[in-house]
């Protein structure tokens, strides 16, 4: 499995750019997964209220998983650690594995920035393959793209 992290700070364009990857590395026949750090403070969203879902962790659960309709929800009332996070991630077997934000964590990082300050503070993280400006999210994706493809056929 190949690992790559976009990280950049708040409103650069992450979740945007991961969610067009996804798209991209479906059509050349990977199969992708997600790790998202939800930086916002508190906890995730979760599922509406009268679910049984809900109500099993009001009642104490620390997990509850959910499966049906060739789909699986796992909530966790238990913080883990990164590597944890990986491997649940990792669990269905994806070629490719693409994790927003954890710029801290090891790892190859796209780092976006908006502006030179940006660019000041984030280049001293370890791993960055690519530093992308974030006007290039609209301006000229499919060099990006190509950036993307060949990175993943690289790591083969």
């Amino acid at each position: 499995m190949k690992t790559l992290h976009i990280v950049g700070f708040k409103d650069s364009g992450k979740t945007t750019l991961v969610s067009h990857w996804i798209t991209v590395l479906n059509r050349l026949g990977y199969e992708v997964a997600v790790l998202k750090h939800h930086g916002h403070g508190g906890v995730p969203e979760l599922p509406p209220a009268h679910t049984d879902t809900v109500q099993f962790l009001e009642y104490g659960a620390v997990s509850t998983l959910v499966a049906g309709g060739d789909m699986i929800q796992l909530i966790q009332n238990k913080e883990r650690s990164f590597e944890q996070l990986k491997a649940l991630a990792a669990s269905s077997g994806p070629d490719v594995l693409l994790i927003e934000g954890y710029k801290k964590e090891a790892g190859e990082k796209v780092v976006l920035i908006r502006n030179e300050e940006e660019r000041h503070e984030l280049e001293s993280l370890l791993g960055i393959v690519r530093t992308v400006k974030t006007a290039e999210l609209f301006e000229d994706i499919t060099r990006l793209d190509d950036w993307l493809r060949e990175w993943v056929e690289a790591r083969r």
